[in-house]
């Protein structure tokens, strides 16, 4: 057990990039990791990980240890689950890899009620722009939109089954620049731009009666989609450009009057999230109970996109 805990600390710190972003993410302090990787990397008699004072990375053989460490832990945190189907109702984590929007308009609406229903499971959320290996980045399930699934995941709506992409901006930023009529009036605007944790700019798509024009917005503004998100909102309605994100995102502010909508007739419609998990092993307690929540509760509260 004492070599499994020292496993599991490894893996830790091996995902989080560092002993102190580990303890954060863990029930472990940093000087306890330290502790467990040290004890692994003398039993062993090899070098896992190379630390400095400014970054922790793998080393060859820590690598090689990962990869096949990291599937075992999943079937050992699985075969732990399993027991949870003996127990009056299930217990355990569950642990969830979604991308900010997901983290700030859908799932808000639905753990309060879960977790008030299952109150035995934690829930462990980690908010990721990019598509990953949901087994190998530790988790059970992701959520994501349709063009990024994999085929062989099994996938299951949740929240709104239709979505909005919108435009705004702040009135004070209108009057002084005019309102665009027309998509390609924005390339004479101050567009605020976003950008994915992969280094591609998010590219604004509008569309109206089957015609689509696709922009790549330019202004004084480019901020990483997910941390700097809620930025570019607050940028816009200080009066810097035109902000797009999603329509529920910018409700709030076309309501209270901070952004007027921009070009509503050319807002694109696209289809909700999706919760996607392997189904390749058995599915462990805590999401088995997740998912039929989502079957038999969520969908039903999620109002189309409005008009």
């Amino acid at each position: 057990m004492r070599r499994l805990s020292d496993l599991t600390a490894f893996a830790e710190v091996a995902r989080a990039g560092g002993f102190r972003d580990a303890a954060i993410r863990s029930a472990y302090s940093a000087s306890t990791l330290s502790d467990a990787v040290r004890r692994l990397e003398e039993q062993l008699g090899v070098r896992l990980l190379n630390r400095t004072t400014r970054s922790v990375t793998l080393t060859e053989a820590g690598e090689r240890l990962l990869e096949r460490l990291e599937p075992a832990l999943a079937e050992v945190g699985a075969s732990l689950d399993a027991v949870n189907a003996f127990r009056d109702r299930p217990a355990g984590r569950l642990r969830l890899n979604v991308p900010g929007g997901v983290a700030r308009l859908v799932l808000p609406h639905i753990l309060p009620a879960f977790s008030a229903v299952y109150p035995d499971i934690r829930i462990e959320v980690t908010v990721d722009e990019s598509f990953v290996d949901v087994l190998a980045a530790g988790c059970d399930a992701g959520i994501r939109y349709d063009e990024r699934l994999e085929q062989d995941m099994i996938a299951l709506p949740i929240g709104p089954a239709r979505q909005r992409f919108a435009l705004g901006a702040a009135p004070a930023y209108l009057a002084a620049k005019g309102v665009p009529k027309h998509p390609n009036d924005l390339l004479d605007h101050a567009c605020l731009e976003g950008r994915f944790t992969s280094g591609r700019k998010l590219i604004w798509e509008l569309e109206r009666d089957g015609e689509v024009i696709r922009l790549e917005p330019k202004g004084p503004l480019l901020a990483q989609i997910g941390g700097g998100t809620e930025l570019l909102v607050q940028a816009a309605i200080g009066g810097m450009g035109v902000v797009a994100l999603f329509e529920d995102w910018l409700q709030p502010h076309f309501e209270s009057g901070a952004l007027s909508p921009v070009l509503t007739d050319w807002w694109p419609e696209f289809s909700g999230p999706f919760l996607y998990y392997p189904g390749r092993r058995n599915v462990p307690p805590p999401l088995r109970a997740f998912v039929d929540f989502i079957k038999s509760d969520s969908r039903a509260r999620w109002p189309g996109p409005r008009r």
